[in-house]
């Protein structure tokens, strides 16, 4: 129903094809960002039987970050006790 809306819009008016475009791909990149925290966010524990704390797990030099710009991982030291 809502397709047929946005073909028929578009067929009366082609210069809104554009900004389908762009509000189509703004709104399927948020939800692949959104699906991408949901999955490999240490904050988030899909599993509470086998792994409570997923943050304990995590080493200094896993990048879990989208964009780290002036960090380099790899050279970090652990400074925290094992729990």
């Amino acid at each position: 129903m809502v397709l047929g809306t946005i073909l028929t819009h578009a067929k009366k008016h082609p210069a809104l094809i554009p900004l389908f475009v762009i509000i189509g791909s703004g709104g399927v990149g948020a939800g692949l960002y959104l699906m991408r925290l949901a999955m490999f966010n240490p904050d988030v524990s899909w599993d509470k039987k086998n792994n409570p704390e997923p943050w304990n797990k995590m080493s200094p030099s896993d990048q879990y970050k989208f964009v780290s710009i002036n960090m380099d991982y790899s050279r970090l030291k652990k400074d925290r006790p094992d729990f």
